[in-house]
C-alpha cells in the first residue's frame, strides 16, 4: 500500500482529452464543453484556437501539462467489440476539471463522445451487451452504447460513491457513506453551528479529512423501474469498506453466479486500527446474510500487542500467526469458473510496504497458497484470465512495470518487456487479450491492447489511443538514459538520467538529484503531472533519479534495506548517484547541483541539508518529515512509525535501531545547514503534518539561511487544484533558477 510517504500525485489523475480520429470534430466538442463548464486555459504558453491547442514554445510548461488529457478507466463490452473509457480535462482559469465518457471500437477506431452535457460522468461499466452504467451527480444512470435512452436508476439523494452490478444484472453494490461517531462524538442537536470536535480515540483524521463518516457497501435489487432500496452489508458494524483512504469498488467482487460478494475490511477502530494493517477478505452470502472470513479461522483472537513498539517482534507476526494472514489483504477477485478467489496480500501486520503477494483460495476446501513466490517484487494489480487457470498481473522490475502471468502452480512468465510502466490491466473479453493503461517518463497514459504470446517476442502490443499526440508533437522532450552506478557497498544501482530538451553535449548543465518518496516506491517509468522529469528537462536541467536502497523491483532484500535505516545506505546511494554524475558525465556542472524530493524524498532533502559536504547549491523539500519525534505522534497511521522507528520516543528501553532513528532526525542537524532551501507543504496533509514544513522553514530563517515556504491551506499530501499546480511549478523553477543559473 505504501501510503505513508506516497510519492506525490504520481498516479492520482488518470484522465484524458481524446484525440484519436476526427480530431477537428472532437476538438470542437471539447472546446464547446470547456466554454460551458471550464473556461479554457488562458496563459502565455498555451493558445486554444477553434480546432487546435497551439503551444507557443516547444518546451514543456505548467500550462502545457494542464492542457494534456488524462486517461482514467477503460472497460470492454461483454463481446469485446467496444471499449468505453473515461475522459478528464482541466481549466487553469476555472480551477477545475470536467469528466466525460467516450466509446470506441476494440481496435481504437470510431471513437466518439458519449457525454454531451456540462455534468461530470464517471465510472463506466457495461450492463448487458448494449447498455452502459455510469455515475453522475451521485446517482447511477444507464444509457445505450450510442449515448441515447438515458435513465436514472438510483434515487439516493446523490449518495452513491461507487457501484458494481452483479453478473446477472439483478443486483448492484452501491458504496455510500454513513455517519461514524466511534472516535469523534456527535455534537448536541441543539448546537447545530458548533464547530468543535470531541475526540475520544485515534484515527480521528485520515489522509486529509476528519473521520466523521465511513463508507459501507449497500446491495439493492435492480428492476425494470430502476434500483431499489439497498441493504447494508455491514449493518451495525463500525468498520469501513472499502478501506480508507484510497480504496474503491475494486475492494469488492461478485461471484460469477451473483450469489456471493467478497469484500475487503479491517474490522478495527480507534487505536487498534491506527497501529494495525490487518485487513481481511470476507464472503457475504446474499441468501442467508451470513459472512465468513477467508483469512482467519472461526474464533480467531488477535494477539495482544504493545501499541508503542514495532509489530516486527511481537506475537502477531510470529511464524504460527502468519498463517492467519495478519497483514494487508485486499482486492478480491473470483475466478471466471467461480472455484477460486484471488487477492493481494502482505504477510506481516504493521508493515504497509511488505511484498504484495498473490493468494489463491480454493473455495471448496478453503486451501490457500501464495502463487507469486517466483516474482521477487510486488503484484501491483491483477486480473483472472478467461480460462480460470492463470492470472495476469503487473509488477515492477528494474525500474519498469511490465505484465506477467502466473498459473495456479506458481509458474511465472513475462509477457512484456518495455521501458515503460503499465499502470492497470483488465480483460479485453476477446480470447486472452488484455486492455492496459501504459505511461513512461516521456509519455502520459494511453490505452493499449495486449495479446500474450508464448514468448515475450511473440506478445503483440497495439496502442489504441493517442490522446496527447497533438500536444506532444509540438514539444521537444529530453532523452531518457539508463545508467548503473556502483554503490558504497559494492552493489549496482539503476539510475535514470534525463537530459535537457535541447541538449548540447558540449555544454555543462545544472543538475538535480531526485529523491524518491515512499520510502518504498519505485523510481520507475512514471508520468507525473507535478514531479514531471520532462518539465525539469525543458527548463535545462539534467535529472539524476536513482533507485536507491529501499525501492521495489530489485528483490526483497534491497527493498527492505531502508526500514530502520533511513539515514544509512539509502543516503549513501543518493550521494553515490550524484557523485557519479558529477564526476563522470561531462555535461553535468558539479558546481550547480540541487536536490529535490517529496514525502520521504522531502525527508531525504532535509537530512542531506545537514550532511552534503557542500555538494549542493540549493534544496527543495515538499511535504517532508523534519522532526521524527514530532512525526511519531503527529501522523494518523501509527503502524508506519512503529514499524520504521521500532519504539515510541518516550520508551526507556529504546532499541538500538530506534535510538539511531531519533538521533538522526534532520532537525538535530540544522546547525550544519548552510544552503538555501524551499519548503512546501499542504495544511490538509494529515500524513506528514504541515508543522514539519513550517518547522524546517523557521529553523532555516533563524539560522540566517535563505529560505522560502510555499504553504497550501487547501491541499493535502498532493497538490490537486490546477492553479495551485501551476503555482507549485512556477515557484519550484523560480527557486532553482535563482540558485543554479
Amino acid at each position: 500500500m505504501k501510503s505513508f510517504f506516497m510519492q506525490a500525485d504520481r498516479y492520482s489523475c488518470r484522465h484524458l482529452i481524446p484525440s484519436l480520429l476526427n480530431r477537428k470534430l472532437r476538438m470542437g466538442l471539447l472546446l464547446f464543453l470547456l466554454a460551458a463548464t471550464c473556461p479554457p486555459i488562458q496563459a502565455q504558453d498555451v493558445k486554444i484556437s477553434k480546432n487546435h491547442i497551439q503551444l507557443k514554445s516547444d518546451r514543456m510548461t505548467p500550462e502545457a501539462l494542464w492542457a494534456m488529457g488524462r486517461i482514467a478507466t477503460a472497460t470492454a463490452s461483454p463481446d469485446g467489440s467496444r471499449i468505453v473509457y473515461q475522459v478528464g480535462y482541466y481549466s487553469v482559469k476555472a480551477n477545475k476539471g470536467h469528466q466525460m465518457l467516450y466509446i470506441m471500437d476494440a481496435d481504437g477506431q470510431h471513437a466518439r463522445a458519449l457525454t454531451t452535457s456540462a455534468k461530470n460522468e464517471t465510472d463506466p461499466a457495461w450492463i448487458g451487451a448494449d447498455r452502459i452504467a455510469f455515475l453522475t451527480g451521485g446517482e447511477i444512470w444507464s444509457m445505450k452504447a450510442d449515448g441515447t435512452d438515458r435513465r436514472q436508476l438510483s434515487h439516493t439523494d446523490g449518495a452513491v460513491e461507487g457501484f458494481s452490478f452483479s453478473p446477472d444484472g439483478q443486483r448492484v453494490i452501491m458504496l455510500q457513506s454513513i455517519p461514524f461517531h466511534e472516535v469523534i462524538k456527535k455534537n448536541p442537536d441543539d448546537l447545530p453551528k458548533a464547530t468543535g470536535r470531541l475526540v475520544t480515540d485515534l484515527m480521528y483524521r485520515h489522509w486529509d479529512h476528519y473521520v466523521e463518516s465511513i463508507q459501507h457497501p449497500f446491495v439493492a435489487d435492480v428492476t425494470a423501474d430502476g434500483i431499489g432500496q439497498g441493504r447494508d452489508l455491514l449493518e451495525g458494524e463500525p468498520y469501513e469498506c472499502p478501506l480508507e483512504p484510497f480504496g474503491g469498488i475494486e475492494q469488492l467482487a461478485w461471484s460469477p453466479d451473483s450469489k456471493t460478494i467478497a469484500y475487503t475490511c479491517r474490522k478495527k477502530t480507534g487505536t487498534d486500527y491506527a497501529i494495525s494493517t490487518d485487513s481481511d477478505i470476507y464472503l457475504y452470502d446474499l441468501a442467508s446474510g451470513q459472512t465468513r472470513n477467508l483469512c482467519k479461522p472461526d474464533g480467531y483472537q488477535d494477539p495482544r500487542v504493545d501499541a508503542t513498539k514495532t509489530m516486527k517482534h511481537q506475537s502477531v507476526n510470529s511464524e504460527a500467526n502468519l498463517a492467519h494472514f495478519p497483514g494487508y489483504d485486499q482486492n478480491p477477485q473470483f475466478s471466471p469458473d467461480g472455484k477460486y478467489v484471488a487477492w493481494q496480500s502482505m504477510a506481516r501486520d504493521g508493515y504497509e510496504a511488505d511484498r504484495n503477494r498473490l493468494i489463491i483460495c480454493q473455495l471448496a476446501t478453503g486451501e490457500k497458497q501464495d502463487i507469486s513466490g517466483a516474482f521477487d517484487s510486488n503484484v501491483d494489480a491483477f486480473c483472472w484470465n478467461r480460462d480460470s487457470k492463470s492470472v495476469s498481473f503487473i509488477g515492477v522490475w528494474h525500474g519498469c512495470v511490465n505484465i506477467y502471468q502466473l498459473d495456479l502452480k506458481g509458474q511465472l512468465r513475462q509477457l512484456t518487456d518495455h521501458e515503460a510502466d503499465y499502470v492497470s490491466i483488465a480483460p479485453a473479453n476477446r480470447g486472452n487479450q488484455l486492455l492496459a493503461l501504459r505511461q513512461s517518463l516521456s509519455a502520459p497514459t494511453d490505452l493499449y491492447r495486449v495479446t500474450p504470446g508464448k514468448t515475450i517476442q511473440k506478445t503483440t502490443v497495439e496502442q489504441l489511443t493517442h490522446e496527447n499526440d497533438h500536444i506532444l508533437s509540438q514539444l521537444a522532450l529530453g532523452k531518457v538514459e539508463k545508467r548503473w552506478v556502483k554503490t558504497t557497498d559494492g552493489k549496482e544501482m539503476l539510475t535514470w538520467i534525463i537530459l535537457p530538451s535541447h541538449f548540447d553535449p558540449n555544454k555543462k548543465y545544472p543538475t538535480l538529484l531526485f529523491c524518491e518518496g515512499g520510502p518504498q516506491s519505485p523510481v520507475s517509468q512514471f508520468w507525473s503531472y507535478r514531479w514531471n522529469f520532462q518539465i525539469m528537462a525543458a527548463n535545462d536541467y539534467v535529472i539524476v533519479a536513482p533507485n536507491r536502497r529501499g525501492l521495489p523491483g530489485f528483490g526483497q532484500e534491497w527493498n527492505e534495506q531502508v526500514s530502520g535505516d533511513w539515514t544509512g545506505q539509502c543516503m549513501n546511494d543518493y550521494l553515490s548517484a550524484i557523485d557519479d554524475a558529477a564526476n563522470n558525465l561531462p555535461y553535468v556542472d558539479k558546481n550547480r547541483l540541487g536536490a529535490v524530493g517529496a514525502s520521504f524524498g522531502g525527508f531525504s532533502v532535509y537530512y542531506l541539508a545537514g550532511h552534503h559536504n557542500k555538494r549542493f547549491k540549493c534544496f527543495i523539500s515538499h511535504d517532508g518529515a523534519f522532526n521524527l519525534e514530532s512525526m511519531y505522534t503527529d501522523t494518523e497511521e501509527a503502524w508506519f512509525s512503529n514499524w520504521e522507528y521500532e519504539d515510541a520516543f518516550w520508551n526507556k528501553d529504546l532499541s538500538a535501531q530506534a535510538k539511531k532513528t531519533y538521533e538522526n532526525s534532520p532537525h538535530r542537524f540544522v546547525d550544519q545547514w548552510d544552503t538555501p532551501i524551499l519548503c512546501i507543504h499542504g495544511e490538509k496533509d494529515y500524513r506528514i503534518v504541515y508543522n514539519q514544513g513550517m518547522g524546517a522553514f523557521n529553523a532555516a530563517r533563524m539560522r540566517g539561511i535563505p529560505a522560502e515556504l510555499l504553504i497550501f491551506p487547501d491541499e493535502n499530501h498532493w497538490v490537486l487544484k490546477p492553479q495551485n499546480g501551476v503555482l507549485w511549478q512556477r515557484t519550484f523553477f523560480s527557486w532553482l533558477d535563482r540558485w543554479l543559473k
